[in-house]
Order: structure tokens, then C-alpha cells, then sequence
């Protein structure tokens, strides 16, 4: 598959394969995959130290792994969320090589059997956002916050990036916030199953209490952002950054830090998070790569629902591309 394959599938604050109104209703336990910090080139960038002409090939292998892995899962995750750090290089600073990267991602990521969640990270947008940057990543992965309902669970998915530096992008960040507050309020009203948000940085790595550095948000709004999302009915945040494992609890509202596809900067090990939604909890596990079940146990057994609009039973990008051009609604 080529790049111009490559769907975007977050439009209009939507998620195109998950939008229609049949999905606000609870109907069996699902599970999802959540991952972060594929960042194809910090590996040897950053790690490594190498200067000048750098790759990626690590990070490419990890994702072909990783793919593999979920593409041989039975039941079929219903999707696979990236919680940012798509890419390492900079869209200010780097653009030829962010252009590579991009390139590379997508043409890996076509081998995926399912949805992708796309994610914004700091090295997505720039750890200082604005207004261009965030326009490059639109272009490239579509909307850097929207919203979805999928098998009777709301997710909320958060450019976090706003909230560490909106300084040159503060009409940007006023959007989403205006925006947040209309989503917090279909919780409210619509009672989902489960409330989740997607993020990249962490409001925190082990407790709300802790004091800021790099890999956590800012105390007090911290205290602040927490208290909105649990007195709205939100009880999960996933987030990435930290390449590490990590979290901990606001409440009854669990924050969960999951570490890197890619290069680690502890002993996690590559890997990913495979996420059980159940009836009355959200369950989870990190797993190193190559190591995660094939077949998945959920409570009860696994009714799959008839494809829609003529697309295959198995999800695909190239499938999902050809729907598009012909003008094809993709929402399951």
C-alpha cells in the first residue's frame, strides 16, 4: 500500500469508523490496544547520540511487531490508540525529516487490521504548538481532538500539548477547552458505560500530589483539570511521554502511563497495553512485544456484528481508502 492510502480517519471532531448512534449502546465486553511513542528516530537521535544523518529502522521493526502481534489477536481489538509521539523529529525544527518519518509510519501502519487512534503528541505539534504546526498535523493524521462512541463507551481523545505551552497557539487551546466542556457534558447527560480520555502527557506519574518536571503537568491546573474530569464522570485517563510505566489515582479515577513501542528510558521494554473493557471496570496489562495472548478471554462469548456498507469483514486501511473515494460512510 502507498502513503496516499493512508486515511484519515479523525474528521469534524469525529472518528470516522466509530460515529454512528448504534454504538452508544452497551452490548458486550470489547477490548482495545493503547500504545505510545512509536516515535520513529529518537532511538538512535536520542539514545544512541548519533549526530547528523540518523534513522529509524528500530522503531520500524517494533511496529511490525507490534502489528503482528494485534493483527493475530482473536477477537479483533476494536482499535489501536497511539498516545502521541507518532514521530520524534520536530514539524518546526526537522520538516524533511518529519517528512520521511511520516512516510515510513504510514506505510508500516498499512499492514494494520484495525482502526488507528491517532494521538498528538509534543513532537507532533512542537513543544510550543501554533497554529501552523497544529495545521501540519491535521493534514497529515487529521483532527488533534475529537470525540467517539464505541460499543457503549465514550472516548475522549486530548491534544495535552495546549496544556503545557498554548502561549502561541492560546485561541487554539480556548477551542478545545470550549470544546472539552460540551463533551464532559454528553457524559453527564448520556451516562456512558465507561468515560475515557486519551492524552499524551500525564497529569501525573504516580500521585495528583507530586511536584512538576518534565514528564507531568503543572500543579495546580493539574488539581484543577483532575477534579473537572472526575466530578464529570470520567474514571480513565491513558496517557504516553513518560516512556516508562507508570500512574497511579485521582479518586476512583485511574490515570494509566503507558510506556514506548520505542525507545525506553527504563526497563519496561518495548511493548503495549491491551485494555479489556468490562461491564463494571476497565482492566489492562502491559506486554512486551511478542509476548501478548492470541486469543483474548472476554466474560462471555464474542458475538462478532454483520460489516456494514460493503466493507470486508476485517478492517483495513486500503479498504477503508477505496470507501472513502467512493463517497462510502466507514462508520461500524
Amino acid at each position: 500500500m502507498v502513503e496516499e492510502d493512508f486515511v484519515v480517519l479523525a474528521k469534524d471532531r469525529k472518528f470516522l469508523p466509530y460515529y454512528s448512534d448504534s454504538q452508544k449502546e452497551w452490548k458486550e465486553p470489547f477490548f482495545f490496544i493503547q500504545a505510545a511513542d512509536t516515535q520513529f528516530g529518537m532511538q538512535e537521535k536520542y539514545v544512541e547520540g548519533k549526530s547528523g544523518d540518523y534513522g529509524w529502522e528500530q522503531e520500524m521493526a517494533w511496529c511490525r511487531q507490534m502489528i503482528a502481534d494485534v493483527n493475530a489477536m482473536w477477537p479483533k481489538p476494536k482499535f489501536l490508540v497511539v498516545c502521541g509521539d507518532i514521530l520524534d523529529a520536530m514539524p518546526d525544527s526537522e520538516p524533511e525529516a518529519r517528512r520521511r518519518q511520516e512516510v515510513d509510519f504510514k506505510r508500516v501502519f498499512a499492514g494494520l487490521d484495525i482502526p488507528l487512534v491517532c494521538v498528538c503528541g509534543n513532537h507532533d505539534v512542537g513543544n510550543t504548538p501554533t497554529p501552523s504546526t497544529v495545521a501540519q498535523w491535521q493534514t497529515s493524521f487529521g483532527d488533534d481532538y475529537f470525540s467517539f462512541w464505541c460499543g457503549g463507551v465514550f472516548f475522549i481523545v486530548l491534544n495535552s500539548q495546549y496544556y503545557e505551552d498554548s502561549s502561541q497557539a492560546e485561541a487554539l487551546a480556548a477551542e478545545q477547552e470550549r470544546w472539552l466542556e460540551e463533551q464532559l457534558e454528553v457524559v453527564r447527560r448520556e451516562k456512558p458505560q465507561h468515560a475515557v480520555v486519551f492524552q499524551h502527557i500525564p497529569w501525573f506519574l504516580r500521585t495528583p500530589e507530586e511536584e512538576k518536571e518534565y514528564f507531568n503537568m503543572e500543579i495546580g491546573l493539574r488539581s484543577a483539570m483532575l477534579e473537572k474530569f472526575h466530578s464529570a464522570g470520567v474514571r480513565y485517563i491513558f496517557c504516553g511521554h513518560y516512556h516508562r510505566n507508570a500512574g497511579g489515582f485521582y479518586k476512583d479515577l485511574e490515570e494509566v502511563v503507558t510506556s514506548a513501542v520505542g525507545a525506553q528510558l527504563g526497563d519496561a521494554g518495548h511493548g503495549y497495553r491491551l485494555v479489556r473493557v468490562l461491564e463494571d471496570r476497565l482492566s489492562h496489562h502491559y506486554y512486551r512485544l511478542g509476548t501478548a495472548p492470541t486469543h483474548i478471554h472476554l466474560p462471555k462469548p464474542y458475538k462478532s456484528e454483520p460489516v456494514s456498507k460493503g466493507l470486508a469483514r476485517t478492517w483495513s486501511f486500503s479498504q477503508a481508502a477505496d470507501a472513502v473515494s467512493r463517497g462510502w460512510s466507514i462508520g461500524l
